[in-house]
């Protein structure tokens, strides 16, 4: 089987690369880490110019590519260059779930998302939820042509700057039930919905969220009522192959720093580096980052197969990915030192983001759960 990118994909890869690599250094991010919004404005809009947010979405939908190799190439570079900018949230989960359930006026909101002009986000998990995706305790309840929302949503990435919300809630079943989830797209200046938003420990902002009898149309509803499940699962198992492939990107700019510092740090008149106990242990890296290479690229090739296959193949790689970045994560900031924890050096970013990479929709322990449950059916 061939691995290597199609053309397209290489292109965009290496445009990708470049842009970042001249725009997106440490100094800029902790400007953007400092700001109110927690993202620039300014480079969202240039990834959207340089066709980056176009590339998460099928041709159908507008866009060119959309298929799990095409997320992958984007999240890798944007984990190697640790952008903070919500790519994840606005585009894969929240313009991903108006491409597979929105009608043909909601739709018109994806040339939008694509352009750069619309921000979205996915108002799902809740305090009690942990990492069940099923668990649902918010409530919709329709009254003739409006609904009626009420609840709290928990941790809801790029929610502040949205300009809508997809929020999940329940019309019909107990409270763990896939069956009776419905979609609601809620612009965020709705009388009802408060939010409390803060900065997140690697990057970004999120806020918490209460729904206080937040009455909308009927027609803000995503696809049909109850029957949102199947689409929310898929579009978080691209979530998470994109997050796999972001951690990725992130454990190789460890491993780059990583190598530099052992070849120019020295000790009794030579490189760190060439002492062999620090050799082997970096020389562990370097195979440790390869099996994540092909976890990754296993995830991304069956993100289009059968649910119950799909997500047996990504837990298995996150499981790995999440084993695996703790390792290098550990080993950079070892070999490095104290100047791995400061600030303005770009492995404390880094390292903050491989860390918070494997809590997001199950960490390592959880992924084994759930592999293991799916094996067995």
């Amino acid at each position: 089987m061939n691995f290597d990118l199609t053309e397209e994909r290489q292109m965009l890869q290496d445009s990708l690369r470049r842009f970042l690599r001249d725009k997106y250094d440490t100094a800029t991010r902790n400007a953007i880490l400092d700001s109110d919004t927690g993202f620039s404005a300014e480079i969202w809009a240039e990834l959207a110019e340089l066709g980056v947010i176009g590339a998460l979405f099928s041709e159908e939908d507008g866009g060119f590519g959309g298929a799990g190799f095409d997320l992958a190439v984007v999240f890798e570079e944007l984990g190697r260059a640790g952008v903070v900018e919500p790519m994840l949230d606005s585009a894969v989960l929240g313009g991903g779930l108006i491409a597979a359930l929105g009608d043909d006026t909601q739709r018109g909101l994806i040339d939008e998302m694509i352009a750069g002009s619309l921000h979205l986000a996915l108002a799902h998990g809740e305090p009690s939820s942990r990492y069940d995706l099923s668990r649902v305790a918010t409530t919709a309840t329709e009254n003739g042509d409006t609904i009626t929302l009420s609840g709290r949503k928990a941790v809801v990435v790029n929610a502040e700057a949205a300009d809508m919300l997809i929020i999940s809630a329940r019309e019909s079943g107990d409270v763990a039930d896939e069956d009776g989830i419905s979609l609601f797209l809620v612009p965020t200046d709705f009388a009802g919905l408060s939010m409390r938003g803060y900065p997140m420990i690697a990057g970004g902002r999120a806020a918490e969220i209460v729904l206080d009898d937040l009455t909308i149309p009927a027609s803000f509803r995503l696809g049909p009522a109850g029957q949102a499940w199947s689409a929310l699962a898929a579009r978080v198992a691209a979530a998470e192959v994109a997050i796999a492939a972001e951690t990725l990107g992130a454990m190789e700019t460890a491993t780059e720093l990583t190598r530099g510092y052992l070849m120019t740090r020295k000790q009794f008149g030579r490189p760190i580096g060439t002492f062999q106990a620090l050799a082997f242990r970096f020389a562990d890296m370097l195979t440790e980052l390869e099996q994540a290479r092909s976890a990754v690229i296993n995830a991304a090739g069956h993100l289009q197969a059968d649910a119950r296959i799909r997500d047996m193949q990504i837990a298995a790689a996150r499981n790995l990915l999440g084993r695996v970045a703790r390792q290098i994560s550990e080993e950079s900031i070892q070999m490095h030192g104290g100047i791995a924890m400061t600030q303005e050096y770009e492995l404390a970013h880094i390292a903050k983001r491989i860390t918070m990479a494997d809590h997001r929709f199950g960490d390592t322990d959880t992924q084994l759960e759930r592999f293991i449950a799916l094996s067995a059916a």
